[in-house]
């Protein structure tokens, strides 16, 4: 093959792969443009509409009856966030601890490729999948819709998000450290948490965070379990409620006042998860 030619089939290769690269670059950033449109588009109603229904009255007073003048979401919002602390303080011992199991004590064990395809079924598990479990297991034993059942089902969801984040970010700590604690004669619970888990502390936090912002706004779990409630409660053997399980109710009503919580309660909603997911962002990119 001449010189000529060979120039000439670099020339059409190197056109090919530009073409190519063109095409490419084109087809995503139209499917990046379309996801952010929508996502945008929702955002806008969100605030919009959410931001029409905030007042005063929204944080301080209870939900309303059919056709009140007045109300808000106060017994709601007091509902989720106890629900959703409680659940992140049961889960997420668990999680940490199932977390640092599978990191290092069982990477090469059977319990441990057991335990982590069971995670991995829970992690991709529908929610409204752990509502009913726990409603079979707990609230149709006792014949009682509780916060108990509601706080169970949700830190079933927390457990294998921290879970999974806790034993990536242990896995990514070098061998080296873990190496010079065991030469001075540390053992090996000493360097688990004195060397591994607090160089990963950052990363195990981020974890935390994200798994309380995903419960935060999940209503088919609570449906099953801590149904709801119109007035004010913090008896966790008694029906409580929550403001996505609110949402889900005002939104589907035809009382105007109701909608207008409903958008309401989805702003808060949106900010708090927002805030969450900001947090755990910064505290993730300082780790790094």
């Amino acid at each position: 093959m001449s010189i000529f030619a060979l120039e000439g089939s670099r020339r059409r290769l190197h056109v090919a792969r530009k073409r190519t690269n063109v095409v490419t670059l084109t087809l995503s950033l139209a499917a990046m443009s379309f996801g952010l449109f929508w996502l945008a588009w929702i955002l806008f109603e969100t605030i919009r509409l959410g931001l029409g229904g905030l007042a005063l009255s929204v944080f301080t007073e209870m939900t309303p009856p059919p056709n009140a003048d007045s109300g808000g979401l106060a017994n709601a919002i007091a509902g989720s966030a106890v629900m959703v602390l409680l659940a992140t303080a049961l889960g997420t011992p668990i999680g940490i601890l199932c977390g640092i199991y599978l990191a290092e004590y069982g990477r090469t064990t059977w319990l441990g490729r057991v335990t982590e395809f069971i995670n991995d079924i829970l992690l991709s598990a529908p929610s409204i999948v752990i509502g009913l479990f726990i409603y079979a297991v707990v609230v149709a034993r006792v014949k009682n819709f509780s916060a108990i059942a509601g706080i169970l089902a949700l830190a079933l969801i927390v457990i294998p998000v921290v879970v999974r984040t806790t034993e990536n970010m242990l896995s990514l700590i070098p061998n080296s450290l873990r190496e010079a604690a065991y030469a001075l004669g540390a053992p090996k619970w000493r360097v688990i948490y004195s060397v591994t888990l607090k160089a990963a502390r950052a990363g195990v936090i981020t974890g935390i965070l994200l798994a309380l912002a995903r419960i935060a706004g999940e209503t088919a779990p609570l449906l099953f379990t801590a149904l709801n409630n119109q007035f004010w409660t913090m008896n966790l053997n008694e029906p409580m409620a929550s403001l996505p399980v609110t949402i889900f109710k005002y939104a589907m009503s035809p009382y105007e006042n109701w909608r207008e919580l409903a958008w309401a309660g989805v702003f808060i909603i949106t900010v708090g998860v927002l805030a969450l997911n900001i947090l755990a962002r910064v505290l993730f990119r300082k780790k790094g």
